[in-house]
């Protein structure tokens, strides 16, 4: 008898550095085990496995055993691998079609693709895993297309070149059939014909069996049979299509409904919830206790906890447990938390000042109510979803800026009505230090009130927001071409919001809109100031109180496309008016547009429109414009959809533009741009971003303007 020898080490030949190290978490060799003929076999079949995965399908591996002179029976285990080259596929050819065209056919084969000059955006290797879940799927498009006896009845692979192969496939399509006959049975609740409505399936339509299944059960969009008796608390129905004749290209179907009693919801309970009161969930469920099991309530219950921003929206589930004795339901929401509060710590360019500096904590799941508890701070009292956000920005003398906000969004807990608080105050000066003559200085300070309610029509998904506003402006000493130079000017104002939000989750939404129209006015203070005549007065005495009335409308619309990818459509427009003819528009609250804001903030009061592809604010003024409008189309596909990091890349194309009076505007006369982009979202960081935009217009007095401009964004989105 002869002892086997041990594994003292393993090396491998032939690959690159991240293969050695994938392949050694993949065949787990440890020191000291015993070689066996099984250790051999098995080590080298993973290392096939690993490479035929990666499409190099005749890779060769070599195993010796080379004796260790500094261990008493043991082996070095020399691995030798060729890769050889990656086969790929010539052509694949198609046999026995008649209702579907060759190409089409090779279209279905989705991860199985022969080589063609354009194929550029998918490999045109060859992986067996990948060519047989082609052919199910070349099937079921058959099968769709009403052809439910089509098979592949030969399929033959071959060799054309060293590194290449042919693909033949033939297909028997069979009978195309139609649906005939559809009868129900079982049915009290619902009549014949509302059934039939629902289905809509009429006899002579083309025969596929997914239409049916979609239409009879869980239609993601809410129109068939099933949600029709499981959105009125018919918890145990169920429906089952038996085929009662076929002919040679006709099928009836009998439809056979067991519709059970309703059922009631028992009990409500949240698991998963390690940072978030159970309360602050369970206020946005839909399903009641006492109330009818809904589906419908259930799904959007699911979309309301994952607007909520504190949980993975790719791990929220439902789990109910019927009790058909009873005829109850109990219904557990499974969440997984994720972090939700930001720091940011980044840095803008801002104009004149140069660098700017920005520092800001945002909780977005506060708990105000534990702030003297003693245990809740860890490191602060959370969970009761509440918005506590502070900021300061700085580049020393010139610029300096310091926010305040919170946010509670169900005021006395008993109804979804928010109530919002912000405090803010900025300086912006020429550098020169306090007491000097030349030391010029703009500061900015205000404070607003806001109450939010979620209304009940048109439907639930709309939002009413209303504000209370006060702002002052301060000058002194300050440039010439602003309205005046020294004094000040005040603003009190009313905003009201009338939004709708019906989009499936906030971080990467796939399908849903948001839609607002804001209108923001002060009191036409000049009605009552008993003046005629204002030529005889300064600038700063006509806008020591500003009037303006403000509108702004958005849509986004979110449309997916195939899989994950998803088309962003965006519209805005906005316009400040004013009440007296007799006077200018204010020149504060006007719109900047071009670039994308990451200076982080305006002067005189003005809202930043972001257009890529421009630099900041260079289609408007120095004062800004007073109406604009901008439509965007962008591509978005997820690279991850990690909770801890989601990132996902973009293309877009945008045009916009800003005027200085109504008159002038004119919605298709914009500036165009296109690019690309990614984005990232950090839990800790917030949302931060990168994009290249290539401006195709000239803007008068801008050299360069139409060029390539990176744009980087921190901590918000562009809209």
């Amino acid at each position: 008898l002869h002892e086997r020898p041990r594994l003292s080490k393993f090396s491998f030949v032939g690959v690159k550095k991240s293969e050695a190290d994938d392949l050694r978490e993949k065949i787990k060799l440890i020191k000291g085990k015993v070689v066996t003929d099984n250790l051999l076999i098995t080590t080298k079949k993973k290392i096939k496995d690993y490479f035929i995965a990666k499409k190099y399908i005749n890779a060769e591996v070599q195993l010796a055993q080379i004796p260790d002179t500094t261990l008493r029976n043991s082996v070095i285990l020399k691995i030798t691998i060729d890769k050889k080259e990656k086969i790929k596929i010539n052509e694949i050819i198609i046999h026995g079609n008649t209702a579907f065209k060759t190409e089409k056919i090779r279209r279905f084969l989705k991860n199985t693709k022969q080589k063609t000059p354009l194929n550029i955006f998918s490999s045109s290797q060859f992986l067996e895993s990948d060519y047989n879940s082609d052919k199910l799927k070349v099937i079921e498009k058959y099968n769709e297309g009403g052809y439910r006896d089509a098979k592949i009845i030969d399929d033959t692979i071959y060799v054309f070149d060293e590194t290449s192969i042919n693909i033949e496939m033939t297909i028997d399509e069979g009978n195309k059939y139609y649906f005939r006959n559809i009868t129900w049975t079982g049915n009290t609740k619902y009549t014949i014909k509302q059934l039939n409505e629902i289905l809509g399936i009429k006899k002579g339509d083309v025969f596929d069996q997914t239409t049916l299944t979609t239409r009879l059960y869980m239609n993601p969009k809410g129109s068939d049979i099933s949600s029709l008796y499981l959105d009125d608390g018919y918890l145990f129905f169920s429906v089952n299509p038996v085929e009662t004749g076929v002919s040679s290209d006709s099928i009836d179907i009998e439809m056979q409904i067991y519709e059970g009693k309703q059922a009631r919801v028992n009990k409500i309970t949240v698991l998963g919830n390690t940072k978030t009161n159970d309360h602050v969930i369970l206020r946005e469920i839909r399903t009641k206790p006492g109330e009818l099991f809904s589906r419908a309530d259930i799904i959007r219950s699911q979309r309301e906890i994952a607007q909520l921003g504190y949980f993975d929206p790719e791990k929220l589930d439902v789990n109910p447990k019927p009790n058909p004795q009873k005829g109850t339901v109990d219904i557990e929401y499974i969440v997984e938390e994720k972090s939700s509060d930001q720091i940011e710590l980044s840095g803008g360019w801002g104009g004149y000042g140069g660098i700017v500096g920005s520092l800001g904590i945002m909780f977005t799941n506060f708990s105000a109510r534990n702030l003297f508890t003693k245990g809740a701070w860890r490191p602060l009292p959370a969970g009761d979803g509440q918005r506590l956000s502070i900021r300061a920005q700085s580049n020393g003398t010139w610029f300096q800026s310091y926010n305040f906000s919170f946010t509670e969004p169900w005021l006395g807990g008993k109804k979804p009505t928010s109530f919002s608080i912000s405090m803010y105050h900025s300086i912006r000066t020429n550098g020169i230090k306090i007491g000097e003559p030349d030391r010029a200085y703009f500061k900015t300070t205000g404070a607003s009130v806001g109450l939010g309610k979620r209304l009940k029509w048109p439907d639930d998904y709309f939002t009413l927001y209303s504000q209370i506003g006060y702002q002052n402006y301060d000058l002194g000493n300050w440039s010439s071409t602003f309205a005046f130079s020294d004094g000040s000017s005040n603003t009190i104002s009313g905003t009201i919001t009338f939004a709708r939000n019906s989009i499936d989750q906030p971080l990467y939404a796939r399908s849903g809109a948001q839609i607002s129209l804001t209108t923001q006015a002060t009191l036409p203070h000049s009605l009552f100031d008993g003046i005629d005549d204002y030529s005889g007065l300064t600038s700063q005495e006509i806008f020591k109180w500003n009037e303006f009335h403000k509108w702004k409308f958005k849509l986004s619309w979110f449309t997916s496309l195939v899989g994950n990818l998803v088309l962003n459509t965006r519209v805005q427009f906005g316009f400040l008016g004013r009440y007296n003819n007799k006077l200018a528009v204010t020149p504060f609250e006007r719109f900047t547009i071009g670039g994308s804001g990451l200076s982080g903030f305006t002067l005189y009061g003005t809202e930043v429109v972001a257009l890529r592809g421009y630099p900041d604010n260079s289609l408007s003024d120095r004062t800004g414009s007073t109406v604009f409008n901008k439509y965007t189309f962008e591509l978005r596909y997820p690279l991850s959809l990690n909770p801890s990091a989601t990132i996902y890349g973009l293309g877009f194309v945008e045009a916009g533009n800003g005027w200085n009076v109504i008159d002038e505007f004119s919605p298709f006369e914009v500036k165009r741009s296109a690019g690309l982009g990614v984005r990232i979202f950090l839990p800790m960081f917030g949302l931060l971003g990168f994009d290249y935009g290539y401006g195709f217009d000239d803007i008068p007095g801008i050299s360069g303007a139409s060029k390539w401009q990176p744009h980087f964004i921190i901590g918000y989105s562009v809209d």
